[in-house]
């Protein structure tokens, strides 16, 4: 049973005020108020914005909590660096785990604003800000991780700016088409048509990114070019930046043919997810052999990203967590 003092400490309600001088309201608030609700179900704490001021309401432990978080929003938002509902509650996760919310000040040597688009990425976690940084660091990356932590989407953002900047004169997106395997004949279309279909994610993201006239003058004089691992062979990638999407169903025979395709000033970033593999045989995988054969080679950088990491819907997390405990119990 706990002694009066702990009890009395546990119900003691206090107030604490964070100056938010300078911030837009609506950008630290959201939407009808939707990030301050989101603190209170997070910490259980009263969140009222009053003028420049943002006060927190509850117990001495709630408050104590809440208040980096609350700070950090108030940081990013002053910065007008962009973040929403879902993202608070990774910043609170990162400072029960890291002390910090992990996008910070020190991220503006990656923060990507691309042209055209109102968008700025910044990474959102501490293995998001770790792949961006390899991105930048090394010529080939290799990213290794469950689906929602944004492997693809960093990638493909990280290489339309550096076609922006003119560091590479074109972007080449492949992907393994192993789910049509034998069945692609019995798909309406040409081949192009075929194989669609599987390349869709890559143009999605894409889409995110560019203004679609834009993005449509660059596939048609393919400056940009999407197109399945099969047709990377025989060819020297020169002066690109390549992305190998959804590797571990390139065969290991297909993932050496990709690496030897680089030429001069090529940039390459490999993802992958090693807990869905289509392929007939695990072993077969081309991502499982190179995390290997690769891991000492000089340049080339390895990034693991897990469910910490994820940045879809906070339900995605807890599905991962829950499918890896279910596999751990069954072996």
């Amino acid at each position: 049973m706990p002694n009066a003092d702990t009890t009395m400490a546990d119900t003691t309600m206090i107030d604490h005020a964070l100056d938010a001088e300078g911030v837009d309201p609506l950008l630290l608030a959201g939407i009808n108020d939707r990030n301050l609700q989101e603190v209170h179900q997070l910490f259980g704490v009263r969140v009222v914005m009053r003028s420049d001021r943002v006060q927190l309401s509850g117990s001495v432990d709630a408050v104590e909590r809440a208040t980096p978080v609350v700070q950090h929003l108030i940081d990013l938002a002053r910065m007008r660096a962009p973040f929403d509902v879902h993202d608070i509650s990774r910043f609170a996760e990162s400072f029960d785990t890291h002390g910090h919310g992990g996008t910070m000040p020190d991220d503006e040597d990656i923060r990507i604003a691309l042209p055209g688009s109102k968008k700025v990425i910044t990474p959102k976690s501490e293995g998001q800000r770790a792949y961006m940084q390899a991105i930048r660091d090394h010529d080939v990356v290799i990213g290794i991780g469950p689906a929602g932590t944004g492997k693809t989407y960093l990638a493909v953002a990280a290489a339309v700016d550096a076609l922006y900047k003119k560091r590479v004169k074109r972007i080449i997106l492949a992907r393994p088409a192993v789910e049509a395997g034998e069945n692609l004949g019995f798909l309406p279309g040409d081949l192009q048509e075929k194989v669609d279909p599987y390349l869709r994610p890559l143009y999605d993201s894409l889409e995110d990114m560019m203004p679609l006239e834009r993005m449509r003058r660059a596939l048609e004089d393919r400056t940009i070019e999407i197109a399945p691992l099969a047709y990377m062979r025989g060819r020297t990638l020169s002066d690109a930046f390549v992305i190998l999407d959804e590797a571990q169903n390139a065969t290991t025979a297909q993932m050496k043919m990709f690496l030897t395709r680089l030429g001069l000033n090529s940039r390459v970033v490999i993802t992958g997810d090693k807990t869905q593999i289509d392929l007939p045989r695990v072993s077969d995988s081309g991502l499982i052999e190179i995390e290997h054969v690769l891991a000492d080679v000089d340049g080339i950088a390895i990034v693991y990203l897990d469910a910490m990491d994820v940045i879809r819907h906070r339900l995605v997390k807890d599905i991962i967590r829950a499918y890896a405990d279910a596999e751990d119990e069954a072996s």
